[in-house]
């Protein structure tokens, strides 16, 4: 799909294999606030590179979540075989505008509350101190373990699926799923198998839930649906609880994982955390949210007419993203020291749980699992380190997900500390 663009709007294809999130970040924002960008599948849209104008965007009224609004959707010039598919074409409160994005987010909001996610403060910690016991065990015939698998994804991954109720046996597959819809590197039929089982597992999910009820959030969604079936249809019913398994893992995966690498790779910001309290570790996170981002780019908005960015002119039915990876080292926000991880420098909210009406509703949960994760971790393990140089780490090969495939250390501690 190709389009006419003004030749003074740069266009710039995007890596699908995001080997390098923040230098094209960096390369975007030097280009200017609105880019023009080549998606996998040659798909064209336009990107927002800079902090201010992403809040102006996702603030905008005249712009929809909806991928109904997109033009290359309406026209059929994307098919359901795209790698990105998965992303952008699902029915749940993250793609809902106006009235219908609040009846959906009250449902969520209504089961996911503060109380809730304080009370799973207890479990959080127990889950996490029996991974840390079992992290030894893990370790190769060199000492070397891979902490993304063994901590910073079952962490997460443990808690919603428990928030959730999705049995044991199912997580495997679930964990292959959510890996697929975030890559940007899929085959055509890699993508319809996933679309496949993926709602095959939701509805198996919301069968077990109607015949079994539990104290979980599929039970909570079902019976406010038979309270009121209007106020969720049986799609976005599966769409919700998918949302909340994928938002519920992936991005606190990312940040334990991106948190722990900036950590080893900052010794005085390491000392800084470890020589503090308890509230440092707040810190600790909510820089390496803004640093290193755990979404580098995401699908954002379809505008319901002509709008303008920083001046320039996007049309209705254009599909637009957030460069968040771009926006957390935007020098505008955070100064010229922006790039720097800085566990002391002065806060200014960064964009990593969105900012609007969509603004992440699983932010202080995932929060309160990175802050508890980190400084487990560090107290457990005080002489961990990478045990290959930061530069061969690899990346997540997809353009939305920004970490690394493999975070491997070594303990070195030869067991739990004293």
């Amino acid at each position: 799909m190709t389009l006419h663009v003004a030749p003074e709007i740069p266009v710039v294809r995007l890596d699908p294999n995001g080997a390098d999130h923040h230098g094209e970040a960096a390369e975007l924002r030097r280009l200017g606030p609105v880019v023009r960008v080549i998606l996998p599948g040659e798909v064209h849209a336009w990107i927002v590179t800079r902090h201010e104008d992403l809040v102006a965007l996702v603030k905008n009224p005249l712009v929809s979540r909806n991928s109904s609004n997109w033009n290359a959707i309406k026209n059929g010039e994307i098919g359901d075989d795209w790698p990105l598919i998965g992303m952008v074409k699902v029915t749940n409160m993250i793609t809902a505008d106006g009235a219908e994005h609040h009846r959906l987010r009250r449902l969520v909001t209504n089961t996911l509350t503060a109380s809730r996610v304080q009370a799973l403060r207890p479990r959080i910690e127990e889950i996490i101190e029996t991974l840390l016991d079992d992290l030894p065990g893990h370790a190769g015939p060199d000492g070397t373990v891979d902490l993304r698998q063994h901590f910073a994804y079952p962490v997460p991954m443990q808690v919603i699926c428990e928030l959730i109720g999705v049995p044991q046996e199912w997580r495997p597959r679930l964990r292959e799923l959510v890996d697929s819809i975030f890559r940007t590197d899929t085959t055509s039929e890699e993508v319809i198998e996933v679309q496949h089982d993926r709602i095959d597992l939701l509805h198996r999910l919301i069968a077990l839930h109607t015949e079994h009820p539990g104290d979980d959030l599929t039970t909570a969604l079902i019976a406010a649906r038979e309270v009121d079936p209007e106020a969720l249809t049986a799609e976005e019913l599966a769409d919700t609880l998918w949302l909340m398994l994928t938002a519920g893992h992936e991005t606190t995966l990312s940040l334990i994982a991106n948190a722990t690498r900036a950590l080893l790779t900052h010794p005085e910001q390491r000392a800084i955390a470890t020589a503090g309290g308890e509230n440092v570790w707040d810190d600790v996170i909510e820089e390496a949210l803004r640093w290193d981002a755990p979404i580098g780019n995401i699908p954002a908005r379809y505008p319901l007419e002509d709008i303008e960015i920083a001046g320039v002119t996007i049309p209705a039915g254009e599909a637009i993203l957030a460069a968040y990876s771009g926006a957390g080292r935007d020098p505008d926000r955070h100064g010229a020291d922006a790039d720097i991880f800085d566990i002391t420098r002065t806060k200014h909210k960064n964009l990593a749980f969105g900012d609007g009406p969509h603004v992440c509703l699983g932010a202080p949960l995932a929060v309160m699992e990175g802050t508890l994760a980190l400084g487990a971790l560090f107290r457990r393990y005080p002489d961990l380190t990478l045990a290959v140089p930061d530069a061969e780490l690899v990346p997540v090969g997809s353009l939305f997900s920004n970490s690394v495939k493999v975070l491997p250390v070594q303990l070195t501690s030869g067991g739990p500390a004293s």
